[in-house]
């Protein structure tokens, strides 16, 4: 773990993590001032400070995060999960020498340190999943605290922080996975070194060119999953009178100047949901307050006789830093 992976997003030095309180060395600061970060009991650090905020309580509502971690653990999702996990395995398998592609873990065979950002985490479905796709150190990003919170909680409880050695629950043998680092920050201003991320996964979350490039490696990967054309067309039909579909490319013109699209790849799944289902399913979504009270309520009452279906439809880009000339 390079000492200097993490800057302070107060004044930009060196910043130092611990298990009790992260410092900066205050080497940038005017005053040599250095700043304390102090660990929760989670396991989590906030380096979002207050003028960074756009709101008192930014991101995700701690109702929202309940509704999709019930949706998610169901496995509705579980396709779009297995693929991206897929995804980073193979772009990390470029640069390693690995076992044949299968579910187990990379066994890697060289000793360079592999650092990777999941980038609006969530709670950390994605991000839990990733851990034993062969990076070393897994950042676990979001500007929603009490996301960060559930996502630290699991992973403290599986011994996954940073400052833990995970262990077999059966063989009690030490289990090869990445470190997670749960952060409280803004993804427009990220608390790392530049160029000290290998690769950044951004799954339904913002998309900011400029910010990703300056943190990734010169040959850095950048993971996009969005909602593809369809994506819960039966749903969106029946809470909407007029609906705009999902323009999943709009993004990539922004990305040409320091990316290169590698490929492309589709996923999607048929769901057959019940009302608690369908109604976590609009409570994680923009559909939670877009859509008229009267709508949902008829949706989720007729749902009360029979299951809803629809199709969760996925679209995820593979690029990479292009090298500059």
């Amino acid at each position: 773990m390079p000492v200097s992976l993490f800057i302070c997003p107060l004044c930009q030095s060196p910043l130092q993590p611990a298990a009790d309180t992260w410092r900066c060395d205050g080497s940038l600061h005017p005053k040599q001032t250095a700043h304390p970060f102090d660990v929760a009991r989670q396991g989590y650090v906030n380096l979002l400070p207050v003028q960074q905020k756009k709101s008192k309580a930014p991101g995700d509502s701690q109702q929202s995060i309940e509704a999709r971690k019930r949706f998610l653990n169901a496995g509705h999702y579980q396709p779009l999960q297995t693929l991206i996990c897929q995804k980073i395995r193979e772009l990390l398998a470029k640069n390693d020498s690995v076992t044949e592609p299968t579910n187990e873990p990379i066994i890697k065979k060289n000793s360079k340190v592999v650092n990777w950002l999941d980038i609006g985490c969530g709670e950390g479905y994605y991000t839990q999943a990733m851990t034993q796709m062969g990076m070393d150190t897994l950042i676990a990003a979001d500007i929603s605290k009490p996301a960060v919170v559930e996502l630290a909680k699991a992973s403290k409880a599986l011994g996954r922080l940073w400052y833990q050695q995970a262990k077999d629950s059966v063989t009690n043998e030490t289990v090869k996975s990445a470190a997670i680092y749960p952060l409280v920050t803004s993804a427009a201003h990220l608390p790392l070194r530049t160029h000290s991320i290998k690769g950044i996964s951004s799954i339904f979350s913002p998309i900011l060119p400029e910010a990703f490039n300056e943190v990734l490696t010169v040959d850095g990967y950048l993971i996009i999953a969005k909602p593809d054309v369809g994506h819960l067309a039966t749903m969106r039909e029946a809470l909407f009178d007029s609906v705009r579909e999902h323009d999943s490319d709009k993004f990539l013109h922004e990305l040409a100047p320091y990316f290169t699209l590698m490929g492309t790849e589709r996923v999607s799944t048929e769901m057959t949901l019940s009302a608690a289902d369908l109604a976590d399913l609009m409570t994680m979504t923009p559909y939670a307050y877009r859509a008229l009270n009267e709508k949902r309520q008829a949706l989720l009452d007729s749902v009360e006789t029979e299951p809803f279906a629809t199709q969760a439809k996925f679209v995820i880009y593979i690029l990479q830093k292009t090298v500059a000339e």
